[in-house]
């Protein structure tokens, strides 16, 4: 619903009054809509409305008259003419209403061209909709009369709804957070605003005030609105009216101090585009200002009509020296274009006249008997396809509208305007048209895309949009009133700005040091008279909302719920809620602490690799080594022996194998980081202080009912909640002594188990109880502490960058420092909890596989050699046809001693010399160091021996055995002889 309901109402009851008594004469009898000349042309008539009195209504006659002239000079074959039939409305809107319905009702005009203004269109536009006449307008350009959604009605000039996309592209491009419209107080002005404030909130650019001025202000009435204006942040307007009262607009803010540096003005086409005939006193107060206007092609045919027309529009009026030709002068030559062509595609199908339309014979009025025009169903469809290149740029009819996507972007510099650029449909900003892509996959929203801008006050510095207001006041900066956690903020009485301390008021003051510009400020505390807090921190985010404060500062958290009335800035503090926990010494001293150092797998790979290296080493010492023969539980408990002893260096059997002896090199090393590993870790489980949380899951806490604490007026109570806490678990704390008294009662004893809380509180509190309590998982989503400012407030975005250049440098570091003293004694909270994990597997799979791999070589290249060494018996199956007996032979072969090897051959020389070097004795036996020990190959197994039977078939007896076994040595006879 339109804001100007009420005046259009009272027009429409004037105008109805007017047309009562001025009816009588209209109901003459009716004339012919046609005639044709002695030519053989149709004449079709057709009714012009414009205020004939002012410049705009001879401009627009003048055009439309040097239209219809050229277009039938140039086409004399064309069998229709236009009769134009004019009529002053007086620059009223009474006038407008009689005078088309005298063109309707008693010239029986087939179209009207005009009105000129969106309020006299408004009520044509019924008339012409009642009488199918269509109403072709080239200057309403209110986005109000689309709603009338008549189908009879054409509006060849652009939408002023078409530029509100190039505003909010310039707005955009310099970053503009709050922008505010003036606009005068009528349908024109009005039309507008629901569009622009669309364009302006899709940038993200608020609208938080709109300046209306009446129609009839005087200059008093001007200059009081603007100081209104000069006592806001903002410093964006955008002017909506037309030259005349926009340029006295300026010439005020000119006076009163508004168009100096930081202002930022942006003018749309209603001032724009006749800048042409603005005089220089216009000009020198709009000096720095933007606009958007109409962007008309330049072209050959336009240069020629320019020319022509001013020569016959001096002419006419010689008082006017060098008259501009406004975009509206083309829009109306085209208008009168289109419609002329129209009637001339119908003309010779079509009667022009009028048919009495259906209405009810007793009317109490006449305004019901409307003759309907033949002719304008296919009228209307002529000039909605309708497609030609007019002097305006391409005429082209959509819904009645005509369609236009270009304007151009200037600014108001020395003696006239300065394009910078172009706006398009497709592309967004523009430097030069034909730069971008006409399908819009580049649409540019950077001020780069504009030329060279000279702002108000000379400037060429982009203003910021906003500005402390010149009236002095400061900004009300709330703070919060709290008895606990006075770190963050501490709020003293009697209060003044030095009273107000903690970590919060030093990063406001330091983000404040960082902005480019001045921000006066006075805190004010959210406290009653008595100085107690005056509520919760949802009462106190919401004060800046009602206006009460202009910002607030302290301990307050990002909520989505606050977020909804407002802007919070970046946060200056770690995000997250944690729960803090006792720690405790959970040192192990049981029995079986010992199994602990390594787990259960390294354990069963340990066991399992030193069986396989006895294993190895047996198989390749059996044959060649005496300390691994003997009877079978012998050389098992001697290869285990062995194995294991290497844990602690303490095997003292011999290995005379080449390839046992890399294997043991190898296993040596791969034991010896075993043990070392082992030792440490189990020193660490017996010596070091085990420090683990009392509580590590939030589950066991609501298995146990244990109770928890929170912070008095906290949102983590919800939290809790939603967890699954009862209310009959919760305890509730102030300060960081209170927290601490609640974890040493306990929870059996009216104390907590865990308490949960925000980040920089528990880092807080840490800092004074490090060395008893922990922060453990889980850290539930918070967004930190920040400044909340109002909505859509400018100073959002710069006081978050400046947060950000706060808390990236060393700044915030000594804040910190000055707030958050540690103990002297603490540990690194960034280090997690000792604690001591089980030596496994993954740490040693390597070691493991080298030694495997080593010791699997080295039985291969064994059992390649012993192999091949027995091939004849493998491969020899004259003396043993069976394979497996032949098998059998080989392993019993392996079981015996290899009498080829040095050791043995060593051991059998060192015996020999032994006997030679005893003395003679023939009355006594000999030593036992006399023997020569021998090993017949014919014994195979044992130490001694166990006799083989002869090949007969007879076994040796025991004195054969002797005397095969042992020799004695025989006595020199000449020692004999001397003995």
């Amino acid at each position: 619903m339109r804001t100007n309901d009420v005046p259009a109402a009272i027009v429409v009851f004037t105008v109805s009054y007017y047309v009562l008594l001025l009816w009588p004469s209209l109901l003459g009898s009716a004339q012919n809509t046609t005639g044709t000349s002695s030519s053989g042309k149709i004449g079709v008539n057709v009714g012009v409305v414009l205020d004939m009195g002012t410049d705009f209504g001879k401009l627009g006659l003048s055009c439309i008259n040097m239209a219809l002239s050229d277009l039938y000079a140039s086409n004399p074959g064309y069998r229709t003419r236009l009769l134009l039939h004019t009529r002053d409305s007086k620059s009223d809107v009474v006038g407008a209403a009689a005078a088309a319905l005298d063109l309707i009702k008693n010239t029986r005009v087939q179209a009207i061209i005009g009105p000129e203004t969106s309020m006299q269109t408004n009520f044509v536009i019924d008339l012409g909709d009642k009488a199918q006449v269509p109403i072709i307008t080239f200057s309403a350009k209110s986005p109000s009369l689309a709603s009338i959604r008549s189908s009879y009605f054409f509006r060849v000039a652009a939408n002023d709804s078409s530029q509100v996309g190039a505003i909010g592209a310039i707005v955009k491009a310099f970053g503009w957070r709050e922008a505010v419209p003036i606009y005068v107080d009528n349908e024109y002005g009005e039309g507008i605003i629901p569009y622009l404030t669309d364009a302006l909130q899709s940038v993200d650019c608020r609208v938080p005030y709109r300046s209306v001025i009446p129609p009839a202000a005087t200059d008093d009435q001007i200059a009081a609105e603007l100081y209104k204006l000069m006592t806001m942040q903002t410093r964006v307007f955008v002017l909506h009216m037309l030259l005349d009262p926009g340029a006295r607009v300026f010439a005020m803010a000119e006076r009163i101090g508004m168009m100096g540096s930081g202002y930022v003005w942006i003018m749309t086409n209603g001032v724009t585009d006749f800048l042409g005939s603005a005089n220089a006193t216009v000009l020198d107060s709009m000096q720095g200002a933007l606009g958007v206007k109409t962007h008309v092609p330049k072209t050959k045919e336009l240069q020629d009509f320019t020319v022509r027309w001013r020569t016959q529009f001096q002419r006419e009026d010689p008082s006017i020296v060098n008259p501009p030709l406004s975009v509206f002068g083309l829009w109306a030559h085209d208008a009168a274009l289109g419609l002329a062509m129209a009637v001339e595609e119908i003309g010779r199908t079509v009667n022009f006249s009028f048919k009495s339309g259906n209405f009810s014979g007793d009317s109490s009025t006449d305004l019901e008997s409307f003759e309907v025009s033949q002719s304008g169903p296919e009228l209307v469809q002529a000039l909605s396809g309708l497609r030609f290149k007019g002097l305006s740029g391409d005429f082209r009819l959509v819904n009645g509208q005509l369609q236009t996507s270009t304007f151009e972007i200037i600014n108001v510099n020395g003696s006239g305007e300065r394009r910078i650029g172009f706006w398009t449909l497709e592309n967004g900003l523009v430097r030069m048209l034909g730069s971008g892509n006409s399908n819009g996959t580049n649409y540019f929203t950077s001020n780069t895309s504009l030329g060279p801008i000279i702002w108000p006050g000379d400037s060429t510095f982009v203003p910021k949009g906003w500005q402390v207001p010149v009236n002095g006041k400061r900004l009300r900066i709330g703070v919060p009133i709290k008895d606990g956690f006075g770190e963050f903020i501490n709020v003293s009485f009697p209060f003044s700005n030095d009273t107000v301390t903690g970590y919060s008021v030093d990063v406001f003051k330091a983000v404040l040091d960082v902005l480019p510009y001045a921000l006066p400020f006075e805190f004010v505390p959210f406290a009653t008279p008595d100085g107690k807090s005056a509520g919760t921190y949802n009462d106190f985010a919401y004060q800046v909302f009602a206006g009460n404060f202009d910002a607030a500062v302290g301990d307050l958290t990002i909520r989505a719920n606050r977020s909804l009335y407002v802007d919070f800035t970046l946060p200056y503090t770690e995000t997250g809620v944690s729960m803090i926990v006792p720690i405790k010494d959970d040192k192990s001293k049981n029995a079986w602490v010992f199994l602990k150092p390594l787990t259960w797998d390294l354990w069963v790979a340990s066991s399992c690799f030193f069986v396989f290296v006895g294993f190895v080493v047996w198989v390749l010492e059996h044959r060649i080594n005496d300390d691994f023969r003997g009877p079978p539980h012998y050389q098992v408990g001697t290869s285990f022996w062995y194995s294991f002893s290497t844990m602690v260096f303490a095997h003292r059997e011999r290995v005379v194998s080449n390839l046992a002896r890399f294997v043991i090199i190898i296993w040596c090393f791969v034991v010896l980081i075993l043990t070392q590993s082992y030792t440490a870790s189990l020193t660490s489980l017996l010596t070091v202080q085990q420090l683990q949380p009392a509580v590590t899951d939030v589950n066991q806490l609501l298995k146990n009912r244990e109770n928890v604490g929170f912070q008095t007026g906290s949102f983590v109570l919800g939290i809790l909640r939603q967890l699954g806490f009862e209310d009959s678990q919760f305890k509730i704390y102030g300060t960081p002594e209170e927290l601490y008294q609640l974890f040493v009662n306990g929870s059996k004893n009216g104390g907590i188990a865990a308490a949960f809380d925000e980040t920089p509180y528990m880092k807080l509190f840490l800092a004074k109880y490090c060395s008893k309590f922990t922060m453990v998982e889980p850290t539930f989503k918070a967004d930190g502490f920040a400044f909340a400012f109002p909505k859509g407030s400018p100073l959002v975005p710069d006081i978050s960058r400046a947060i950000l250049k706060v808390t990236e440098g060393k700044k915030m570091k000594d804040i910190e420092e000055v707030w958050f003293k540690k103990e002297t004694i603490c540990p690194d909270p960034n280090n997690k909890l000792s604690s001591s994990n089980s030596l496994g597997l993954e740490s040693f799979w390597g070691l493991f596989l080298i030694a495997g791999v080593t010791s699997f070589l080295a039985l291969v290249i064994f059992a390649a050699i012993f192999i091949y060494d027995q091939r004849q018996v493998l491969i020899n199956s004259d003396s043993e046809p069976s394979l497996w007996r032949r098998i059998v032979a080989v392993f019993r072969t392996f079981d015996e001693k290899d009498l080829r090897c040095h050791t043995f051959k060593k051991d059998e020389a060192g015996e020999r010399s032994a006997v030679e070097m005893s003395p003679p004795n023939t009355h006594y036996p000999p030593s036992p160091s006399g023997y020569s020990v021998r090993t017949d190959s014919s014994f195979v197994s044992g130490e001694k021996g166990t006799p083989s039977p002869d090949p007969n078939g007879t076994h040796p007896t025991d004195q054969d055995t002797m005397v095969s076994e042992l020799t004695f040595p025989s006595p020199d006879p000449r020692e004999h002889d001397n003995w």
